[in-house]
């Protein structure tokens, strides 16, 4: 199995690195809309969707009009999932499977781009985006997007070094399945792939930078405060942060874990993704002098 890390359009709130963690100043942040594309045996296999090709051409109302000022999401035909998969060298109706970690706006705009492809999605997931209760459901998850059939799933398999796991995805190998890390969304999951190099967890928005995995844990102030507004549980979402931490510090030469919105991949994540599009990588911080 080969692996690209594809950005596939980004958000850019005024705010600098109050919210990424890097960008000097107050002027625009960048946040990554951070998916996968894996070639596997069963065809290409899309790890979210990020924007699509009809957000940016009717960003409203296809967005909530709220979010889509407030986060400042920039939307380029040339950053979509469709077009990155393309700059590859591959062809998008090769496209047979996307799973998805869960289902806001900033993950599943590129849905409609491929309507032959069969999407696979938790069961808790799906079910509460169809109910959209509440102000921030009504936002986060939007009709125009989600008009793609989906296959749900929700039996639980084997845990996954001490992570549960839901297997049995029709049609993908045993080697790709979704791993339960509810609290931003009440069905939200990460997306485990086996590489020859390793395992990679796509890990959704569990974190929101990855220096939450590493200790001291840090997490510039405003992607705090978005993620409190955006959790639908915050103990659930805690713990799964916690499990994540965890899985960082026992498992962190077996596993690469990814999130969406940092702008640059961990350092560790070159040896396992083909190509990155669209993000730099950051190279580990130097160890404090020893006393």
């Amino acid at each position: 199995m080969r692996i690209h890390s594809i950005e596939c359009g980004s958000m850019r709130p005024f705010g600098g690195r109050l919210w990424d963690g890097e960008t000097r100043g107050f002027g625009p942040a960048h946040l990554a809309c951070r998916c996968l594309l894996a070639e596997t045996e069963a065809g290409l296999v899309l790890i979210d969707t990020g924007f699509g090709l009809e957000d940016v051409n009717q960003p409203v109302p296809r967005l909530n009009t709220a979010f889509y000022l407030a986060d400042r999401v920039h939307l380029e035909a040339d950053e979509t999932a469709i077009s990155r998969i393309r700059q590859l060298g591959l062809d998008p109706r090769d496209v047979r499977h996307i799973v998805m970690t869960h289902l806001d706006f900033d993950h599943a705009g590129g849905l409609t781009d491929f309507p032959w492809a069969t999407v696979h999605v938790h069961a808790v997931e799906l079910a509460a985006s169809r109910r959209r209760a509440g102000a921030i459901a009504r936002g986060r998850y939007r009709p125009a997007q989600l008009a793609h059939p989906m296959e749900e799933y929700s039996l639980p398999g084997p845990m996954w070094f001490g992570l549960p796991t839901i297997r049995g995805l029709e049609g993908l190998p045993p080697s790709i399945f979704l791993v339960p890390l509810p609290g931003h969304t009440a069905g939200h999951c990460g997306v485990a792939l086996e590489t020859p190099q390793g395992w990679v967890l796509h890990a959704g928005d569990t974190v929101f930078m990855h220096s939450e995995l590493e200790p001291p844990m840090r997490m510039p102030p405003l992607a705090a405060a978005y993620a409190n507004v955006m959790q639908v549980n915050r103990e659930a979402r805690l713990q799964s942060r916690r499990m994540l931490r965890a899985l960082a510090r026992e498992h962190g030469d077996e596993v690469t874990i990814l999130c969406t919105h940092d702008p640059v991949l961990p350092s560790g994540a070159a040896a396992r993704l083909v190509t990155q599009a669209g993000a730099g990588v950051r190279a580990p911080e130097p160890a404090p002098p020893s006393a």
